[in-house]
């Protein structure tokens, strides 16, 4: 203790404890990556502290903008695995690899862009470009807005997922996350069009040729 000159194990009985200053908190790499007219929000808080965020825009992002490359560790196995997000592979000297994103210092902002839940809430796609996955934009996106990614339609047969047929016009062809079972289809009997689940099949508007 500096006051009284005395050498202490612990506090000071007479002069107390010291005032403990703290280091500034440094941002993870992954947050710092994120561009200034993004924001990450806070969506969701789990048992243990665990936030759930989301990827926001703070202005109007145009269509066919992309972003990436996604950065992750090459690895033939996942050591963390989100049901939000997208699992992403790439081809890599030959060999199929994860983009793993065990922590926040191991990516970039890209992994923390949750999966859209049908065509609707979908703004990016997501595909392989030269051994890279990358996110473009497939619609223009409003300030406040989350960014959402799907596969596009050649990425997921390389991720070797169950494409679900939607016939829009539209160089998106959305499909049911990878699933670790082999789910059947369920089939239109009028178009023939196949889809993951019964609720996408219920929901299904079928324009036939001789019926509606």
């Amino acid at each position: 203790c500096e006051d009284c000159g005395k050498s202490l194990v612990g506090e000071c009985k007479l002069h107390g404890p010291l005032i403990r200053a703290k280091d500034r908190v440094i941002p993870s790499r992954a947050r710092l990556t994120l561009p200034h007219y993004l924001t990450l929000r806070v969506l969701e808080l789990r048992a243990g502290n665990q936030q759930i965020l989301g990827v926001f825009a703070k202005k109007v992002i145009q269509k066919r903008t992309q972003f990436g490359p996604y950065v992750g560790q090459l690895s033939t196995k996942l050591t963390r695995y989100d049901e939000s997000r997208l699992v992403l592979q790439v081809l890599k000297d030959g060999g199929k690899y994860f983009l793993d994103t065990p922590n926040e210092d191991c990516g970039n902002w890209m992994m923390f862009v949750r999966l859209a839940r049908n065509q609707e809430e979908q703004t990016l796609v997501a595909y392989q470009h030269c051994g890279e996955v990358y996110f473009t934009t497939v619609k223009p996106i409003e300030p406040h807005t989350e960014l959402k990614v799907w596969y596009a339609a050649d990425y997921a047969k390389f991720m070797e997922g169950s494409a679900v047929f939607i016939k829009e016009e539209s160089d998106v062809c959305p499909l049911p996350p990878v699933a670790k079972e082999p789910v059947d289809p369920w089939t239109c009997s009028s178009c023939r069009s196949t889809f993951a689940t019964f609720a996408l099949l219920e929901s299904h508007q079928c324009i036939h040729k001789d019926r509606v």
